[in-house]
């Protein structure tokens, strides 16, 4: 019977037996099952078995934890549930989308922060009479900086066909033929267009998300089938024109009557509920208005806002809209008032402001959606200001501005009255709520921590950083197996390098398939796991670069492992990187000796013998 047979043994069985296993596989500290009916394990029977430090469901995964040899176990399994990269790509499909728009739309959050900036700018000189909007001056700025915000199908093509693996260019003619100025005047006019006689349904994608990257999803498909039939010679050209030939007028055809009938069933339901109950009309507008913009849903509401303010000389709509973006306000500020990352705290300041002037999608997508809590907590902070607005009678009498500058409509042509006062005071509930929302229960993972205990560094044995970047306390760590404690003491590295370094004179354990994670010794005898960012196991080594073998003998800053930061990012990932001494039990205490920005030669831990 091998070492760890028994163990593995046990393990089975308390998870519901080899029947209950669909999948399993295992990354540097833990076998990750997919169970059939997680019902049947016993989850504390686990945790007393010898040999397993612990049990944590997470993301539709039974994670036990096993340590260092971790490895070793799983080959005891016998290949029982061994997870297919297919099956693998099926977890927590709503997380990946997520996650894959949120990365599509990393490179371009300064440019996006900045034009929305720019945009608040120019609405404080036009409120204050410094400029008009007929003004040269004017002109030119705004289209400065409207451009991104109207083109952004053309970025987002460079962006996602980039993420998914495609020609960008491809992506961008694709997002091009989408505003197409012909296209739009057509659009516009409201006449007909056909393709083949088949009749196309004309939409605005001026600022749309959603549709674009379906396109460019579908392109970059159609692009690897294309170069894996094509011959060397020709497919250079001939894969672009068959592609974009195809999927162009496809968008058309498909996506954007998909959208379009999409639209209309929601205006008929905001209809509905609002003949039902006025208040959760516009709680409902409150909540999910920012998930409509993604979608590019919230055309559908447009002409109802527009019928609404020449049939009633009212409209309810637009208060939603007011706070469903000062919910997405407060969340983002929140971020802001936590982060320690001088990067987090710049771009949540730019978007915090730009989310006053109604500009939310640098705050979205660059910080809140990736977040996740922080964007449902908006939308939870935007229900409530809606609540709160349509309780107290809000509503607007013209078509106004932007965020704080959508206010003033609020405001009857009788004079101020309970309509204006209730959207300040809902605007100021929806960003009060999602702040102390996202302040407390969803502490960002890139925060530096202000109290980090340091002990003298002349004590104990030196650990040096593996790893450049802004020190975090583990516990700050969003995954309870490093932040609990249960692998070991240590701290955790957000790294500002790709770039893992030997912390010591020593040699390499183990390095894993995935190269996501590395086991160390000391000569003195320290073991240390270096964690390259969280469930980064599921990239299956992409990305990662090991640059030593199990048994390596190393010196202090030898190069171990490279990693690409950026591309780790935009799928998805988080690349906080624990650093955690394993054989923590073996020593009288482990303390880190030093916090903030940290050069890989500089000493982070002491271990006390």
């Amino acid at each position: 019977m091998g070492k760890y047979q028994a163990l593995a043994q046990d393990i089975v069985r308390l998870v519901g037996g080899e029947d209950n296993v669909k999948t399993v596989f295992h990354c540097a500290t833990r076998l990750r099952f997919k169970l059939k009916d997680e019902q049947q394990a016993d989850a504390e029977a686990l945790k007393q078995v010898d040999g397993v430090i612990t049990v944590v469901k997470s993301g539709g995964q039974f994670q036990v934890v096993i340590g260092n040899h971790v490895g070793d176990v799983y080959n005891e399994l016998n290949g029982i549930g061994q997870e297919t990269s297919e099956e693998a790509e099926k977890t927590s499909l709503f997380n990946r989308f997520i996650d894959t728009i949120a990365g599509i739309f990393t490179p371009i959050l300064g440019p996006m922060a900045g034009s929305g900036l720019l945009k608040g700018l120019l609405a404080i000189l036009v409120a204050t009479g410094l400029l008009t909007p007929t003004m040269g001056t004017y002109i030119v700025l705004n289209a400065t900086a409207d451009a991104l915000f109207y083109f952004l199908p053309v970025v987002l093509g460079h962006s996602a066909a980039k993420k998914f693996g495609g020609n960008p260019y491809i992506g961008m003619i694709i997002g091009g033929a989408l505003v197409y100025p012909s296209i739009v005047a057509l659009q516009a006019s409201g006449d007909s267009l056909t393709f083949l006689t088949i009749p196309v349904v004309l939409m605005s994608y001026a600022s749309s998300v959603i549709p674009i990257i379906l396109a460019t999803f579908v392109s970059s498909k159609l692009e690897k089938f294309f170069n894996r039939h094509s011959h060397e010679a020709v497919k250079n050209f001939t894969t672009p024109m068959l592609v974009i030939m195809l999927v162009v007028p496809l968008t058309f055809l498909a996506i954007g009557p998909l959208a379009t009938y999409a639209s209309q069933g929601l205006a008929a339901g905001y209809s509905f509920i609002y003949n039902l109950s006025p208040v959760i009309a516009i709680a409902f507008i409150g909540a999910f208005w920012q998930i409509f913009v993604m979608f590019g849903l919230h055309w559908g509401l447009v002409p109802i806002i527009i019928n609404n303010l020449s049939v009633n000389g009212f409209d309810t709509i637009t208060v939603g809209v007011l706070m469903a973006t000062f919910g997405q306000v407060g969340a983002v500020f929140a971020i802001t008032m936590r982060a320690k990352d001088p990067k987090i705290k710049g771009l949540g300041t730019s978007s915090t402001i730009a989310g006053i002037f109604g500009i939310t999608e640098p705050a979205m997508y660059g910080l809140t959606l990736p977040r996740k809590k922080p964007f449902i907590f908006g939308v939870v902070g935007g229900a409530v200001g809606g609540l709160v607005g349509g309780a107290l009678g809000t509503a607007s009498y013209a078509l106004g501005g932007l965020g704080i500058f959508g206010v003033p409509v609020m405001i009857p042509q009788d004079g101020i009255n309970l309509s204006f006062w209730g959207a300040l005071i809902g605007l100021a509930v929806a960003t009060i709520v999602s702040f102390g929302l996202t302040y407390f229960f969803a502490r960002d993972k890139q925060q530096i921590t202000e109290e980090v205990p340091t002990i003298s560094e002349q004590v104990g044995l030196p650990v040096l950083a593996p790893v450049k970047g802004q020190i975090i306390s583990l516990d700050e760590v969003n995954d309870t197996v490093f932040s609990s404690g249960a692998m070991g003491k240590g701290l955790a590295i957000i790294p500002d390098e790709g770039v893992v370094y030997a912390p010591f004179d020593g040699e390499v354990v183990t390095v894993y398939p995935s190269k996501h994670a590395i086991g160390l010794r000391s000569d003195t005898g320290v073991e240390i796991l270096v964690h390259i960012g969280l469930d980064t196991v599921q990239l299956n080594g992409q990305y990662f670069e090991s640059l030593v073998e199990s048994g390596k003998a190393i010196k202090v800053g030898d190069p171990l492992i490279r990693f690409d930061i950026e591309r780790i990012k935009q799928a998805g990932y988080d690349v906080i990187t624990p650093v955690i001494v394993t054989n923590t039990a073996s020593y009288l205490d482990v303390l880190p000796t030093y916090q903030g920005t940290v050069e890989p030669s500089r000493d982070v831990l002491r271990i006390l013998v």
